[in-house]
C-alpha cells in the first residue's frame, strides 16, 4: 500500500456524528490486513435495471421497508434502493456510470476512473458518481481521495450506507478501530440487515472495549 501523503480531516454532519480523524496511514502499514475488506457494490445487474411498470416505490418507502428489523426480503429491498441512487436523470451520465461500474467489475481501476471523473464534473450533484469513484480509489490504495469522494457522497446523500460502509472500512485499515465501530454503527441505523456489518460491529466492540479497559 502508499501511505497517504497528508493527514485528512474530514466529518460526516448528516448523521450528527463527528467521524473526525488525522493518521497516517504510513505508520499503521505492517498490522493492516493482507487483503482489505470489500466495499460494497451494487452488481451490474442492478446498477442497469429497467425501471419497473406501474410505477416504482419512493426511497423514503424503501427505506422504511429496509429499516424493519424482521424483513426477510432486505435483499429485493437494497437492490430496488441501489437502482433508484443510480438514475442520475440523464442518459449520457448513466452511461458514463455504467461504463465506470464495467470497469470496476474487470478491476480495470484507473479507466473506472477516468469514467467516473468525466461523471462528476459533469453531474456533480450526482451521488453515485462520487461513490462509485470512491470504490476505485480505495482499490488503488488512495484512501485519501476515496475519502474525500465519500465525504461528497454522503453530503448528497446522507442515507448512503455502502459510502458510509466504506468509510468503516478505511477507517479500520487506518487502525481507527473505535472510529470504524461508530461508522458500522450509523450502517445498521440505515442498514440493519447486512451480515458483514453485523459482525464487524460484534468484531470491533470486542477490540475497542478490551483497549479502553
Amino acid at each position: 500500500m502508499r501511505p497517504l501523503a497528508r493527514h485528512l480531516n474530514f466529518h460526516v454532519t448528516a448523521f450528527a456524528v463527528l467521524l473526525a480523524f488525522a493518521a497516517p496511514l504510513a505508520a499503521q502499514e505492517e498490522n493492516a490486513p493482507d487483503a482489505p475488506p470489500e466495499m460494497p457494490t451494487p452488481s451490474p445487474e442492478v446498477a442497469v435495471a429497467p425501471e419497473p411498470e406501474g410505477g416504482r416505490p419512493s426511497l423514503d418507502q424503501l427505506f422504511a421497508e429496509l429499516s424493519q428489523p424482521e424483513q426477510m426480503g432486505w435483499q429485493r429491498i437494497e437492490d430496488a434502493i441501489w437502482i433508484e441512487w443510480s438514475r442520475s436523470g440523464s442518459a449520457s451520465m448513466d452511461l458514463l456510470l455504467k461504463q465506470g461500474r464495467e470497469a470496476l467489475e474487470r478491476q480495470d481501476y484507473e479507466l473506472a476512473i477516468e469514467h467516473l471523473t468525466a461523471l462528476t464534473d459533469h453531474a456533480p450533484e450526482f451521488a453515485e458518481g462520487f461513490n462509485a469513484r470512491a470504490t476505485a480509489f480505495f482499490q488503488l490504495d488512495e484512501y485519501g481521495l476515496a475519502l474525500e469522494d465519500i465525504r461528497r457522497t454522503l453530503e448528497l446523500n446522507p442515507r448512503h450506507f455502502a459510502a458510509l460502509t466504506g468509510l468503516a472500512v478505511i477507517m479500520e485499515q487506518m487502525g481507527e478501530e473505535a472510529r470504524a465501530l461508530t461508522a458500522y454503527q450509523e450502517v445498521l441505523k440505515i442498514h440493519p440487515h447486512r451480515p458483514n456489518v453485523k459482525e464487524a460491529v460484534e468484531r470491533l466492540e470486542f477490540t475497542v472495549m478490551g483497549k479502553r479497559i
